[in-house]
């Protein structure tokens, strides 16, 4: 594998975004699942490429500290929390020695704080515990997985302080880095998550992250169900991202038309009254 072309900013870095890892993943989830020898397959195409896997923590503080990268940074990343990544993912990921992210939405774990949700089985606190003692990075995902940027200042701020005490109450360490439920996000999403601690977050937008993008929008790219031996190379490799995922971005550009609308509206009557 030739690696991408370094640029002005530096070189450019795939973060894999990954959901649900499950045999028989739950209807809502199916499209963004993964089976779990379709994962191992993954990761060992990431071994035979010789790719380095870095925490989101861990790209950030080379970014931020101008530091050289290694050969062939990726990042693997799975949000929300399912149980899969627990049982099926972090034994392939021990196996190759492979760092990873987890964002966990903290109102959809099982446990204490469960607020329900949860578009699968989810993971427990205990299971998270393991997984941050085998050296996975855990972040924040917000607590109940809303639209941030649909949310009033007081909704937004209890979304991302209730998820980053959660976490820490857990797992006695607070969360560093963030991911935007839905890859959501404005000007506004982006101030409250630095103002609530976090020092980094991940957006999707489906393409390769810079540093250029600053650390409060880094893309990643989406591995899905359909996602074959072919197109992960692709995205591995940083080709041919814009064509495979041309479909996803002309409905990102459209929809974020459609809620512009909607806050200028709910702002216009926010006014009025």
């Amino acid at each position: 594998m030739s690696a991408p072309a370094r640029t002005a900013d530096g070189v450019p870095v795939p973060i894999l975004m990954y959901h649900s890892v499950a045999r028989e993943p739950s209807a809502r989830t199916r499209g963004l699942s993964v089976s779990p020898g379709r994962f191992a397959e993954q990761m060992e195409l990431l071994a035979e490429h010789r790719c380095t896997p870095l925490t989101t923590a861990g790209l950030a503080a080379i970014w931020r500290g101008g530091g050289a990268l290694p050969d062939r940074p990726v990042l693997i990343t799975f949000d929300d929390g399912y149980e899969g990544v627990h049982r099926h993912a972090l034994p392939v990921l021990a196996r190759h020695g492979f760092a990873a992210t987890l964002f966990v939405s903290t109102g959809w774990l099982r446990g204490a704080h469960d607020t329900g949700g949860g578009l699968d089985t989810m993971l427990d606190w205990d299971q998270v515990r393991a997984l941050a003692g085998q050296g996975m990075e855990i972040g924040g995902h917000s607590h109940t997985h809303p639209q941030l940027d649909q949310l009033h200042d007081e909704e937004l701020e209890f979304e991302l302080r209730q998820c980053r005490e959660i976490v820490a109450g857990e797992l006695g360490a607070a969360p560093v880095s963030f991911a935007y439920p839905y890859g959501h996000s404005d000007r506004r999403v982006r101030r409250a998550v630095r103002a609530a601690g976090f020092a980094q977050s991940l957006a999707v937008g489906n393409g390769l992250a810079r540093r250029r993008q600053g650390p409060y929008a880094l893309r990643r790219v989406t591995v899905r169900r359909s996602t074959g031996t072919a197109e992960f190379e692709r995205l591995i490799e940083g080709r041919a991202i814009g064509r495979t995922f041309a479909a996803d971005r002309a409905l990102t550009q459209g929809y974020a038309v459609v809620r512009r609308a909607r806050q200028a509206r709910r702002k216009a009557a926010r006014i009025r009254v």
